[in-house]
C-alpha cells in the first residue's frame, strides 16, 4: 500500500507557515488571491447548478473583513458579475474601508471600478443592526463570506457577530458560500459561526473544516487546488489528507492493446435475498461498470433467471435458499471450490440478517484466500471475527460502524470506508480509540470532498460496493487505492448527476450515466 493522490490537511498554524514560505511578497500574494477568486467563482457556478444555476440577474451579498479572505470573496464576486452583466452585488464592510489591508483594498477598488453601479457597499460597524434592517426584506441568490480567514481568533466583535447571525437566519438567501473556512471558525470557534452550504478551501484544507463537530457550519467541502503543493518543499506530516480527482486519471487512459478479460480481474459478489432483491442487482451493475474483466454473482437460485436476462455480462450462480428466500448454508462449499478463479470477493448487498445466512457468510470469510469487501448485512461483529488478519475493505455508514466498532482490532489489516456527508477512508491497521472512533498507525485519514445529498437515498451504498469491488479485483494488492478510487468515482458521478438533474427528482441508478463523464472530468482536472 502507498500514499494515493492527495494533499495534506494542515492545522491553522501549519497553513500559516506554509503560505508564508510560499507567498513572500505582495506580488505573489496578489497572484494567489486572483487564482483563488477565479476558482471560487467557477466552483460556485458549478455547485449552483444543483438548484437550477446562478441566475443571469443574480443578487450577490458579500461579507467582507479587512484581510485576504475578504479580497478573495470580492474577486470571486467580481468574476461572477463580469460573467453576468445583469447581476448586482451588495458588499457589507465589517470594518471601514480605511482599515482594509492593501490587497483587500485593491480588490475592493477593482470591483467597484469594473462593475460600476452594479455594486454598492455598506459599512457595518457598531451600528450594525440598524444598517442591516434595510436588507431584511431583500432576496439574495448568493452570499459569499469573506470576513475572517484561518488566522481568526475569538472573540468576535459584537457588530460582526450580529452580521453573521443575521445572515444565518435570513430567510431569503438561496446559497451560502464560505471562503476557506466559515467566519468564526478556527482552532477555537467563536460563539457565532457562519453557516455555509459550501465551504471552498483555497490552496490548503485547514483541519477545522473537516472536524465532525464543525460539519453544521462547513456544509459541503470543496478543495480548490491553487498549486501550493507543487513546490519542492517538505510537507508537514499530516494526520488527514484530501483526495484528488487525479486518483481516477489512470482509469481514463487508453488500456494496453495486449490484454484480455483476465487482465482486469475477476470479482466474486455474494448477496441478495427475496426480501431485498434490488440491492445485489445494483451492485452487479456497478461492478460491470467498474472495468472489471470478469464477474460472478452468487444469489438466491430463484433470482437467477430474471437477473441473468437483465445483465448477461455477469456469470450467475444460484445459491440454495432458506425458507424465507435468503442464502442457505449449503452454498458456501460451492463458492469456495470456485474461489481460486477470483481476485476479490465482495459480500453484503441485500443479504438480510438470517442466522443461517450469516453463518454461511462466516464460513466463506473464514476460508477466503482473496481480498474481501464487506458491506451492509455482512458488517457484523461475528463476520469480522472470521476475517482475522486477512486484507479487507469495509464500507459502513454511521449506524453500521457503531455495530462493528467493538470487533475492530489492532491486528486487522483493513481499510475502513466511513460513508457520510464527508466520507473518510482509514488505512491499516485499525484500532478503536477510547472515544469510539478509529485510530490507525502509519497511515492518515483520507477525506473525499465529492458527492452530496443526492446520494442520501437507498441504493447508493450498493453502487459503491459494486464499483469498489470491481476496482479491488483489478488491484487486489492495493486496497487503499481501490477504496479511494471507488469513493472518488462514486462522489464525482454524484456531483455531475446533481448538477445536471438536481438533488431531488432523480433515481439512484441514474448515477450510472455519469460514471464515464466523471472519469473524463477527473482526467481533465489532472492536466
Amino acid at each position: 500500500m502507498h500514499l494515493i493522490p492527495s494533499h495534506p490537511i494542515l492545522t491553522c498554524p501549519e497553513a500559516k507557515a506554509w503560505e508564508a514560505g510560499l507567498l513572500k511578497d505582495e506580488t505573489t500574494e496578489w497572484a494567489a488571491m486572483q487564482r483563488a477568486g477565479a476558482a471560487i467563482a467557477a466552483a460556485i457556478e458549478e455547485d449552483f447548478k444543483e438548484i437550477g444555476g446562478l441566475p443571469d440577474d443574480a443578487r450577490i451579498l458579500v461579507l467582507m473583513g479587512r484581510g485576504h479572505n475578504g479580497g478573495d470573496a470580492l474577486l470571486a464576486a467580481q468574476a461572477l458579475l463580469l460573467a453576468k452583466p445583469a447581476a448586482t452585488a451588495e458588499v457589507l464592510l465589517c470594518s471601514g474601508e480605511a482599515a482594509l489591508r492593501p490587497l483587500a483594498q485593491k480588490a475592493f477598488a477593482g470591483l467597484m471600478q469594473s462593475v460600476g453601479q452594479r455594486a454598492c457597499s455598506r459599512r457595518i460597524d457598531t451600528e450594525g443592526a440598524s444598517k442591516l434592517a434595510g436588507l431584511q426584506e431583500r432576496t439574495f441568490d448568493l452570499c459569499i463570506d469573506g470576513v475572517f480567514g484561518f488566522q481568526f481568533r475569538p472573540p468576535l466583535q459584537e457588530h460582526t457577530a450580529k452580521v453573521l447571525a443575521w445572515v444565518n437566519t435570513h430567510p431569503r438567501i438561496r446559497f451560502r458560500a464560505a471562503v476557506d473556512l466559515p467566519s468564526g471558525m478556527g482552532d477555537q470557534n467563536a460563539g457565532t459561526v457562519y453557516r455555509a452550504d459550501f465551504t471552498y478551501a483555497t490552496g490548503i484544507v485547514k483541519s477545522p473544516v473537516v472536524a465532525e463537530n464543525n460539519a453544521v457550519y462547513t456544509g459541503r467541502l470543496r478543495y480548490l487546488d491553487l498549486g501550493f503543493f507543487k513546490v519542492e518543499r517538505v510537507v508537514p506530516d499530516a494526520l488527514g489528507r484530501v483526495l484528488l480527482p487525479s486518483l481516477l486519471a489512470p482509469l481514463a487512459q487508453l488500456r494496453r492493446a495486449q490484454t484480455d478479460k483476465r487482465t482486469y480481474g475477476h470479482l466474486f459478489l455474494v448477496g441478495g435475498s427475496l426480501n431485498y432483491p434490488g440491492a445485489v442487482l445494483m451492485s452487479v451493475q456497478a461492478a460491470l461498470r467498474s472495468g472489471v474483466g470478469l464477474l460472478t454473482a452468487f444469489v438466491p437460485a430463484s433470482l437467477v433467471p430474471e437477473y441473468a436476462a437483465k445483465f448477461p455480462e455477469a456469470m450467475w450462480v444460484g445459491w440454495p435458499e432458506t425458507s424465507t428466500g435468503g442464502l442457505a448454508a449449503g452454498g458456501g462449499g460451492f463458492l469456495l471450490d470456485k474461489l481460486p478463479r477470483a481476485t476479490a470477493l465482495a459480500i453484503g448487498p441485500g443479504l438480510g440478517a438470517e442466522a443461517e445466512t450469516l453463518a454461511a457468510v462466516q464460513e466463506i470469510v473464514r476460508a477466503a484466500t482473496v481480498p474481501l469487501l464487506l458491506d451492509a448485512d455482512a458488517l457484523r461483529p461475528e463476520v469480522l471475527a472470521a476475517v482475522g488478519n486477512k486484507p479487507f475493505i469495509a464500507t459502513p455508514h454511521a449506524g453500521e460502524y457503531q455495530r462493528i466498532v467493538s470487533a475492530l482490532t489492532e491486528a486487522m489489516q483493513g481499510v475502513l470506508v466511513l460513508k457520510g456527508p464527508l466520507t473518510r477512508i482509514v488505512g491499516r491497521a485499525l484500532r478503536p480509540t477510547e472515544s469510539g472512533d478509529v485510530g490507525h498507525k502509519a497511515r492518515p485519514t483520507y477525506y473525499s470532498p465529492f458527492g452530496g445529498p443526492v446520494l442520501a437515498r437507498g441504493g447508493s451504498g450498493d453502487l459503491l460496493t459494486g464499483l469498489t469491488g470491481g476496482l479491488l479485483a483489478q488491484t487486489p494488492d492495493d486496497l487503499l487505492l481501490a477504496a479511494g478510487r471507488g469513493v472518488v468515482w462514486h462522489g464525482l458521478a454524484a456531483d455531475l448527476l446533481a448538477r445536471d438533474k438536481g438533488q431531488v427528482a432523480v433515481q439512484t441508478t441514474q448515477l450510472f450515466d455519469y460514471l464515464q463523464p466523471a472519469l473524463l472530468h477527473a482526467a481533465h482536472e489532472s492536466f
